[in-house]
């Protein structure tokens, strides 16, 4: 049996395959890379943030408005201590928000709030007062941001990061508390461009 040299031996020849540090292939077009990721379920949450109040050295100043918006981008990061990453378009309104305001929730949305998720993603959508409007929720103690009723989870985050990723941010947020506030129905889910519940 011929000798084969050690692929961690200083003598060894060159790899027959690209080095896994090169970057994707190049005339990789945005469809694609979408039609590609879109085979990747994922979970759904609603990210909500309270605004600063208009006068914070005001403490009978009204407090701005709460905002949220729909994520499928949305991941644990490391156990201890307990991280969260969530993806933001640069410039949106959260990203905005939240790169004023450290603290922010998040609600694990069930099968059966398929509209919350609808709601929080239109384009031209209308005010988030409207948008708040006929949902129930409860603000957070940690956050004052509003969790939603009947999520499956619920998370209060600090902001510990913010990167720059394309023409995203990533924001990584230490979590505060956690709870269950429903054991019952399964995750909503997105695949492939649409909302769906396991089952």
């Amino acid at each position: 049996m011929p000798n084969t040299p050690s692929l961690t031996s200083p003598a060894s020849p060159a790899l027959p395959f690209p080095s896994p540090l090169a970057g994707h292939a190049e005339g990789v077009s945005n469809e694609e890379f979408r039609a590609a990721m879109s085979r990747l379920a994922s979970g759904v949450v609603l990210v909500t943030a309270q605004e600063p109040p208009l006068d914070p050295d005001d403490p009978l100043a009204p407090s701005g408005e709460d905002v949220g918006m729909t994520a499928t981008a949305f991941m644990s990061v490391p156990l201890d201590p307990p991280l969260v990453l969530v993806s933001l378009r640069t410039g949106s309104r959260m990203d905005d928000l939240l790169d004023e305001q450290p603290l922010w929730a998040v609600s694990v949305l069930s099968g059966s709030q398929r509209h919350i998720a609808g709601r929080f993603a239109m384009k031209g959508r209308v005010s988030d007062r409207l948008l708040f409007a006929d949902i129930p929720y409860r603000r957070g103690e940690a956050t004052g941001a509003p969790l939603v009723g009947g999520a499956l989870a619920t998370l209060e985050c600090r902001t510990e990061q913010r990167v720059t990723a394309g023409d995203h941010t990533l924001v990584i947020g230490r979590v505060l508390t956690a709870s269950l506030p429903s054991a019952d129905g399964g995750p909503l889910a997105y695949f492939r461009g649409r909302y769906r519940q396991l089952g």
